[in-house]
């Protein structure tokens, strides 16, 4: 393993959770938490992203960003990483690809808000992801119905697995995906931004 790389013992199941984090927040936090337990998960990792290929403005600084989680996380099965930043990639069908070379021995879960569902069909080679990994969604304010209704939930309706099964997710064979409802915690950071809290 190199340098700098998150550890991770074989057979273990690690939640992926990819975005810009800028900034990270509570909400963050809580569907992480939400994820290790519903979801049976070893760790979650954060892959604080260089940036998000579907927003044109940039985001903060990648260190910015990286020692804003650092503070922000109190779980000790929460690691935050810059592992696309290490490897180069900006894709997320990229940097899974880069995860499965390099930890061959563990099963990873991709995470997401239910507000990324909605707009996964956008995403850059979005069936071969569902097609590679079991995928957890976690419900976000607003955003239940339509991401229900997505392209993504539709194409992908027979793989679903029910809330009550999500313990089964990090063994299914994908595709399969669990949408989990938990407490909502009404807090993005768009809404941090657009408050001059950030930057």
């Amino acid at each position: 393993m190199r340098t700098g790389f998150p550890m991770a013992g074989q057979g273990q199941k690690i939640g992926l959770l990819g975005g810009s984090f800028d900034p990270p927040h509570a909400g963050h936090l809580h569907i992480s938490k939400a994820a290790l337990t519903r979801f049976g998960l070893d760790q979650v990792w954060w892959l604080v992203s260089p940036g998000n290929p579907l927003k044109a403005r940039g985001p903060a600084p990648l260190e910015k960003r990286m020692a804003a989680c650092r503070a922000l996380v109190d779980h000790p099965r929460i690691k935050i990483t810059d592992f696309e930043a290490r490897v180069g990639t900006r894709y997320t069908a990229q940097t899974l690809g880069a995860l499965f070379r390099n930890y061959p021995d563990v099963d990873f879960i991709w995470l997401m808000g239910a507000d990324n569902l909605a707009s996964f069909h956008r995403w850059d080679r979005w069936v071969s992801i569902m097609a590679s990994l079991p995928v957890g969604v976690i419900a976000r304010p607003g955003d239940r119905i339509s991401a229900r209704l997505s392209p993504a939930a539709n194409r992908f309706r027979q793989a679903q697995l029910r809330g009550r099964d999500s313990h089964f997710l990090p063994w299914a064979t994908p595709p399969a995906w669990c949408f989990i409802n938990v407490p909502m915690v009404d807090v993005s950071s768009t809404a941090i931004r657009a408050k001059g809290a950030w930057g």
